[in-house]
């Protein structure tokens, strides 16, 4: 094979290795980003709850000091209905009492309504409490995981800029600007196995006068359909495999 088309197959590799680690390099501040953005809702939604939780505990807190104020203005009532001279005065305080005990009554039914909403409340911010330091070990780890990642995927694009530098220094101008000039324009792919007579990546048959001049390797040669540049690999031979020479064929 010639050198000019041995040097583009590694060109072509290294291109391919390079574009895999930008995808990864350019996904894996992208996936951070994601989970860390789940992370603030998650703690955003736990604030909420917290703080749903505390004004439900205010409003019975609340609750409650009224009812002991109503309490306590019953009790002054009723000392006061023990001085009422006339029926109107005792009625009168009566009737304060009765007001007072339904605005316990309705005060306590209200209490009673807290209180159905801050257990379920109170189990969802325990069991979010929980989830969320597990979700920031796993946030933390990925996150430090990644940062690795992306340092190795990093040092590893430059060794492959190095070595393609050096490629590109060793490769003839005109087939290396052959090779750009399609792989550009054919999605990163600028070389291609000739195989049976087909071109493998546009699958178009080629005319045997021209496999047979592609298979002689003198020159570098194109598909005349798709334009990359073409490589044929010669069928390994079953005694070059085994080194030696198989017994049916010594007969």
């Amino acid at each position: 094979m010639l050198p000019d088309l041995k040097l583009v197959i590694r060109l072509q590799e290294i291109d391919h290795r390079l574009a895999d680690l930008t995808r990864e390099i350019t996904a894996l501040p992208k996936h951070i980003a994601e989970i860390e953005k789940k992370l603030v809702a998650h703690e955003r939604k736990l604030e909420a709850d917290r703080a749903a939780l505390a004004a439900n505990q205010k409003e019975r807190k609340k609750c409650e000091g009224e009812i002991q104020m109503q309490e306590q203005k019953i009790s002054k009532l009723k000392d006061q209905m023990l001085l009422a001279k006339t029926n109107e005065q005792y009625r009168a305080f009566q009737n304060e009492i009765d007001f007072c005990q339904k605005e316990i009554g309705k005060l306590e039914d209200r209490i009673l309504e807290l209180m159905g909403e801050s257990e379920p409340l109170d189990l969802n911010v325990k069991a979010a409490d929980v989830a969320l330091k597990a979700e920031k070990a796993q946030v933390e780890a990925e996150t430090k995981q990644a940062r690795a990642r992306t340092a190795e995927d990093e040092k590893a694009s430059r060794d492959f800029h190095r070595e393609r530098a050096e490629i590109v220094s060793a490769v003839t101008p005109a087939v290396y600007q052959r090779y750009e000039r399609v792989r550009k324009a054919r999605k990163g792919i600028g070389i291609a196995e000739a195989v049976d007579g087909r071109c493998s990546a546009c699958n178009m048959a080629m005319r045997p006068q021209f496999f047979q001049d592609l298979k002689r390797g003198a020159e570098v040669m194109s598909c005349e359909s798709c334009l990359r540049i073409l490589y044929y690999n010669p069928p390994v031979a079953v005694e070059d495999l085994g080194g030696e020479t198989p017994l049916a064929a010594r007969e």
